[in-house]
């Protein structure tokens, strides 16, 4: 029976989202999935490390990010040495204003996780020794943090914690490997859509960003996220919809039109399929949390 590590066992009592575990060296680790999100930083050492029936090589300066319940171990261990922050998507009290604008964001934090998009065994995140050193400092000032949790230390890991993902998505962006770049172009391709969030989805266009055939580039599209262009665009506006609802006081129409949707009626369809009621009673319910 896999084994699922859970949230409660290797999160904080106070129920705050982010983790560091560090590992100097790494020992033997049985098969396991996760509850939770798992950014890897190798800071040393070798292994291979096995995910179903799939594995590669490790070495100092690679960068995974491990999602859902994905199974994974690693094997021949030779003083592996590893910082690993866990992290829980949903929970996270963070805005990415423009990072979703970075291709790297998207490769890294959405397409690499996925199980069916590649093979593994290329195009990984691989920091320089510059690059590994920053990324390190700002994991040890995210470990400080959490480990001493004085007054606002929410704010300072939670910040600590976005410039890890700032600084690992433009490093991506400069990864010279060719099947890196190819994975790349598809987060420019959700850069793209990101950045024209309020147009409708040309796949044409989508699909020469990419470099790819428009059926091949919907199967990769589906494969990395679950759901097609058009669909992946309704609900990135159902999102930014549920935080104008949160924050604002302003009509649901002015809304609808703003996050992209040019029918207020579709607009609230959408929502209720979405969020399983009404934008105007997810603003009340929101209100009376």
């Amino acid at each position: 029976m896999k084994r699922i590590l859970k949230i409660d066992d290797w999160f904080h009592p106070d129920g705050f989202p982010i983790s560091v575990e560090r590992r100097e060296p790494q020992e033997h680790f049985e098969p396991h999935a996760h509850e939770f999100a798992e950014l890897v930083i190798v800071t040393g050492g070798k292994c291979l490390h096995v995910t179903g029936q799939e594995s590669w090589e490790l070495t100092a300066g690679d960068v995974f990010v491990i999602a859902g319940k994905r199974e994974h171990e690693y094997r021949d261990l030779e003083d592996l040495r590893l910082v690993n922050i866990l992290y829980q998507p949903n929970q996270l009290k963070m805005g990415l204003l423009d990072l979703p604008s970075v291709a790297g964001y998207h490769a890294l934090f959405t397409l690499e996780p996925s199980r069916n998009i590649r093979q593994p065994t290329k195009g990984r995140l691989h920091l320089t020794g510059k690059e590994l050193a920053q990324v390190i400092e700002l994991a040890d000032r995210l470990d400080a943090e959490l480990k001493a949790r004085e007054p606002g230390f929410g704010f300072m890991a939670t910040a600590s914690f976005m410039q890890i993902i700032g600084l690992l998505s433009r490093c991506y962006g400069r990864s010279p490997s060719p099947d890196g770049r190819a994975v790349l172009r598809i987060g420019e391709a959700m850069s793209h859509l990101e950045r024209n969030i309020h147009r409708e989805v040309d796949l044409e266009e989508l699909a020469t960003i990419a470099n790819m055939s428009q059926r091949s580039f919907l199967r990769v599209f589906q494969s990395a996220t679950g759901t097609s262009p058009l669909a992946w665009v309704i609900g990135q506006r159902i999102t930014r919809a549920c935080n104008l609802l949160r924050h604002t006081d302003r009509r649901v129409t002015e809304i609808a039109f703003d996050v992209g949707f040019n029918d207020s009626n579709y607009f609230t369809r959408q929502f209720r399929k979405t969020t399983g009621m009404s934008p105007r009673d997810y603003r009340m319910r929101q209100g009376s949390a």
